[in-house]
């Protein structure tokens, strides 16, 4: 089974994971439209995917508004977009911080949903795909804003499952680990040092290896559901649990 035209939304796809599955679902056949905040980012993967672009902020109720009534129709939504901010322990918390990660992974998430549930379900074979986060199974030290916000996420994503149920909608969450994407960059506020010694000495997941288990969920016989799928890299174990080599290995 292929996309065969059928229209795909992804959000937050100016980088990452949301460029790298707009090219994946773009090669498997779908109509993609894609969503996030910086349109000249926006218009260069639209370009290289094959894919039409349009503004989107999911923490604005005006811009999904606008967005979605723009789409021609949609059968598989990809909530992609979400982030972390800060890597503070709670003592020290910062509530905007706190309030950002809420409303983009959790809020965002439920904004778009719920708008576009109707053309899911009308289009007789409708598709959620949620991209979580092993944050959501593991809480560690200094994570505990977006532990939260993906804990919050994951189980929203259960209980749209069971309220689904029966009508002609899967709903699929797909939580990677350790990704080498853009992600870490936002988590320290732009400090490109910090961010690289995240993946010092580990080989981690690419943007394509999770763009990839998003393109193989969407494109399983409408009877199929994935319903979970964590995805690691051989290097990691757990979300505090890394194998670094040493510059000798």
């Amino acid at each position: 089974m292929d996309g065969s035209g059928r229209v795909a939304v992804v959000t937050g796809a100016s980088s990452g994971i949301g460029a790298a599955t707009a090219r994946h679902l773009s090669d498997a056949g779908f109509e993609v439209v894609i969503g996030a905040r910086r349109p000249d980012r926006l218009a260069e993967v639209a370009e290289v995917a094959g894919a039409t672009a349009i503004a989107l902020d999911v923490t604005d109720d005006g811009s999904v508004e606008r967005f979605c009534s723009q789409l021609p129709g949609c059968s598989v939504l990809v909530n992609n977009a979400g982030g972390a901010f800060g890597l503070e322990p709670i003592e020290r918390a910062d509530l905007d911080h706190w309030r950002a990660m809420y409303d983009t992974n959790v809020l965002g998430t439920l904004r778009m949903t719920r708008a576009l549930l109707p053309s899911l379900e009308e289009s007789g074979n409708g598709h959620v795909i949620v991209v979580g986060s092993i944050a959501a199974y593991e809480p560690y030290p200094g994570g505990a804003g977006y532990n939260a916000a993906k804990f919050a996420e994951r189980a929203m994503t259960s209980v749209l499952r069971q309220e689904l149920l029966g009508r002609p909608v899967r709903v699929t969450e797909v939580d990677p680990g350790m990704v080498e994407t853009e992600f870490s960059l936002v988590r320290f506020g732009g400090d490109v040092e910090r961010a690289a010694r995240v993946y010092d000495g580990v080989v981690p997941l690419s943007a394509d290896d999770v763009a990839e288990c998003i393109t193989f969920a969407a494109t399983r016989p409408s009877r199929v559901n994935i319903d979970t799928m964590i995805v690691l890299a051989r290097d990691q174990a757990g979300a505090r649990q890394v194998h670094r080599r040493s510059s000798a290995d």
